[in-house]
């Protein structure tokens, strides 16, 4: 499967579990998009969210046991759309970003491309 008009576009990958950050990352790059920064940590997210232009993020909402708000927060001011990534379902997400898309995981490769296209579409 490849991305529609929206390859090349550059995204910034957040989650904690390396083996699933590296397969996601590959996912992505299946797609035609292009990783451009990954975090494995907040603090290291909230560094990278603040100095790393992207088109999209894709973030973990638990990340080592630490809600993702202040990374989210930081890409919502940049104004970039995001998607979260969770195993805990919509009622995971943190309460002011439940209207935010979601992918269930463990996701396909299908419905990553497909998320991540209408987040970019609705930008």
């Amino acid at each position: 499967m490849t991305a529609t008009g929206l390859s090349g576009r550059s995204v910034f990958l957040v989650e904690d579990e390396v083996m699933i950050r590296m397969m996601v990352a590959d996912m992505l790059e299946e797609l035609g998009y292009k990783v451009a920064a990954e975090a494995g940590d907040i603090t290291e997210a909230m560094r990278l969210a603040q100095a790393t232009e992207f088109d999209i993020a894709i973030l973990d909402v638990n990340v080592n046991g630490k809600v993702i708000s202040p990374v989210a927060d930081v890409i919502q001011a940049k104004g970039c759309p995001f998607i979260f990534a969770t195993g805990y379902g919509s009622s995971g997400l943190p309460e002011q970003y439940r209207d935010r898309p979601a992918l269930q995981k463990p996701f396909q490769l299908d419905a990553l491309g497909k998320t991540i296209e209408a987040a970019l579409r609705s930008e």
